[in-house]
């Protein structure tokens, strides 16, 4: 039996990325996986990720919604709820990045960094966490970064996001648990397509600033949620586990 049978999951911002990586990750773990994108992303990406997961024997559907728009996060999980039951495995991993120094920011940045990754953690939990509580179970993932940590240059709206979904983490954490675990992944730097324009400048001086030597890889990332979403976990909550090369030691 795989680590996850009979479990269902959803993944926001599952269609690339981070997000494909835990989506496929949970999948050969023996879950059925939900994969979450947004509705203005060619819906291609999404089918991809089932495609794959079924290629590989696995369980896999595609629900397209805004994880910044409250209803249609309430019509997301009210769909996943009943197609599948109550989310079992949540991964709130959906989330923009952008850059810009504070004193130049236009506000529009700023509020859509929030909403997408913050507010849109706080949704999907708002709407999922119900039906975890009914049947006596569930695991919560939020998908962080080592940014919400340490902070980072010309990304303050990206950190303020990030360390806002660590401090929901710690707090959801006390409040739901026993019954529900509620932990963060706050990887590091990873090879995406959110580093697809850094210049080589850039990757040069994060290499050998980072002390494993490299950039992560989403197969880095992925085993984390995996085991996360596992009963191996149970004894894991409000925790804040790092993938990210010794980036942010804490």
């Amino acid at each position: 039996m795989a680590r996850l049978d009979g479990t269902a999951a959803l993944v926001t911002g599952g269609s690339r990325g981070i997000g494909r990586g835990i989506a496929e990750a949970l999948a050969a773990a023996g879950a059925t996986v939900v994969v979450n994108h947004p509705p203005q992303e060619d819906d291609s990406y999404g089918r991809g990720v089932v495609e794959a997961i079924e290629a590989d024997g696995g369980e896999a559907a595609v629900i397209q919604a805004d994880v910044s728009d409250a209803a249609e996060v309430q019509a997301m999980i009210e769909t996943f709820e009943a197609d599948y039951g109550a989310v079992d495995v949540l991964v709130n991993n959906a989330g923009i990045l952008t850059q810009s120094r504070v004193a130049e920011m236009p506000v529009e940045m700023w509020d859509e960094t929030i909403a997408v990754d913050l507010r849109g953690v706080f949704l999907t939990t708002r709407f999922a966490l119900p039906g975890m509580l009914d049947q006596g179970a569930g695991k919560i993932i939020n998908v962080a970064s080592q940014l919400g940590l340490k902070g980072g240059e010309e990304l303050v709206h990206y950190s303020a996001a990030k360390g806002g979904v660590i401090a929901m983490t710690r707090a959801l954490a006390r409040e739901v648990s026993p019954t529900v675990n509620v932990n963060a992944i706050a990887p590091g730097p990873i090879e995406t397509s959110l580093l697809a324009d850094i210049s080589e400048e850039w990757r040069t001086a994060k290499e050998a600033e980072l002390p494993m030597g490299r950039l992560g890889r989403v197969d880095d990332v992925a085993p984390t949620a995996v085991f996360l979403a596992s009963d191996e976990s149970d004894y894991y909550t409000g925790q804040v586990l790092s993938p990210d090369g010794g980036d942010a030691m804490h």
